[in-house]
């Protein structure tokens, strides 16, 4: 009586084959797909320039000023409820234009929020906060 032994290799033919056919189908079928279609713009167009956005710095002490950088740049003294009205007043050329809160780093984290709800109530669209990125 013989005895079988235990096939200990794999074929691997079945597989190139496979392998070829598949490659084949791809390099047959990869021209014939249609790229989408990307709709560039046009060299003579206008993009707005960026605008600054205006930023109400909030002291430790609690006073409030805000930056124009598009006009003077200089800090001017605010009341909280003369805030709204300088926004609006900054925002009447461009409705877009953002609002950035820079809140020392003592100030108490109350302080900037009032600020914020001050302009979310009065539907100021862009509002963010200011840091300054880690050295």
């Amino acid at each position: 009586m013989r005895r079988r032994r235990a096939m200990s290799e794999i074929n691997v033919v079945p597989y190139i084959d496979v392998m070829l056919v598949l490659l084949i189908i791809f390099m047959v079928a990869a021209p014939l797909i249609n790229p989408g279609q990307i709709d560039l713009p046009q060299v003579g167009a206008k993009l707005e320039a960026a605008v600054a956005p205006l930023e109400v710095r909030v002291r430790v002490t609690g006073e409030l000023f805000v930056v124009d950088r598009t006009r003077s740049g200089e800090e001017v003294a605010v009341q909280r409820p003369q805030l709204l009205d300088i926004v609006r007043k900054a925002q009447q050329s461009n409705a877009e234009r953002a609002v950035v809160i820079a809140g020392d780093r003592s100030v108490r984290y109350e302080e900037v929020l009032k600020v914020m709800d001050v302009l979310q109530q009065g539907q100021v669209k862009r509002v963010g906060l200011l840091a300054r990125p880690a050295p």
